[in-house]
């Protein structure tokens, strides 16, 4: 059997990448639709093949990480694209994207968008924003007010981050990720699609997952979405995914603290003298009540560090 990286996955067939760098058509063996496993782009597998049209998938090595929304496994990197403006850039979406990487060990990297067309003042306001998450720990591309970057240009920001690495790029719908990533590689031409005026958010223009190689990695366009749901994380995992009040909340009374009512927290009181962000503490209350909130489901991930 020949080793290969699941690229594509359409109508059916998982188109593969071989080690010898030749692309495949395979059909899934039956024993995955009866084992309830679905292949997902970004599978490491093996497979047969007759012709490169007429190949088998055959089994899937273990995934270092998988996403379902957007559906793609062994991901090294995320890149949460948010627009500074047209959909407005919010703090609250880009949160529960990172919680979202963070969760699942994804390294990831925060590329604004439309900051060409962008007011001094909206761009001023943003930057502080973004400054903020690098005070974190975060790597943020923020390209210069009014300035149109060249495909060069983006080239030098992103390569040092996806060289070498299996990428997704994800956030809110209608943020320019298909613009981006076209701008990048002119062959692509993925669709993009307005924002639309009456619900303030783009429509989803990308209709399937696909590895594409580009600054000497593998690149994911991936259909765009406005909200995720945690169907996993418990109340003690999600201080985890948050950087900052992770490690404040080691500094904490009690060793299960969760930072919400619990007398003597570190965490409240690093957010009381400014060493933790107002607005991301605020974003960590309103996910752990969802997280309370949601209704009981069997099974967890674990301990995670």
């Amino acid at each position: 059997m020949d080793k290969g990286q699941v690229i594509k996955a359409l109508s059916g067939f998982y188109y593969i990448h071989s080690e010898e760098g030749h692309i495949y058509q395979t059909r899934a063996r039956g024993i995955f639709r009866k084992d309830n496993i679905t292949p997902l782009v970004g599978d490491h597998v093996y497979f047969t093949y007759g012709t490169d049209k007429e190949g088998t998938l055959e089994d899937i090595l273990p995934r270092k990480n998988e996403l379902k929304r957007p559906p793609v496994s062994n991901v090294d990197v995320g890149v949460v694209v948010m627009s500074i403006s047209d959909p407005d850039f919010s703090v609250s979406l880009l949160d529960r994207n990172l919680v979202t990487l963070e969760y699942n060990d994804i390294e990831p990297v925060i590329y604004v968008t439309k900051t060409d067309i962008a007011s001094e003042e909206t761009y001023l306001d943003i930057k502080l924003i973004c400054e903020a998450y690098e005070k974190i720990g975060y790597t943020v591309i923020l390209p210069e007010q009014g300035v149109v970057l060249t495909s060069e240009e983006i080239h030098d920001l992103l390569r040092p981050k996806l060289e070498k690495k299996t990428s997704v790029f994800m956030g809110q719908s209608g943020a320019g990720k298909s613009t981006l990533l076209n701008k990048m590689d002119r062959t692509l031409e993925l669709k993009t699609g307005e924002t639309s005026k009456s619900l303030g958010r783009g429509r989803h223009t990308t209709r399937h997952v696909e590895l594409v190689p580009m600054l000497g990695g593998l690149i994911a366009d991936t259909p765009g979405f406005s909200a995720i749901q945690f169907e996993v994380i418990d109340e003690q995992e999600l201080p985890t995914c948050f950087p900052e009040i992770w490690e404040h909340g080691k500094d904490c009374r009690f060793s299960g603290c969760i930072h919400q009512n619990e007398p003597n927290c570190a965490v409240k009181a690093a957010v009381d003298s400014g060493e933790i962000e107002a607005f991301r503490y605020k974003n960590y209350l309103s996910l752990l009540e969802e997280v309370q909130n949601r209704k009981p489901k069997y099974g967890k991930k674990g301990d995670r560090r």
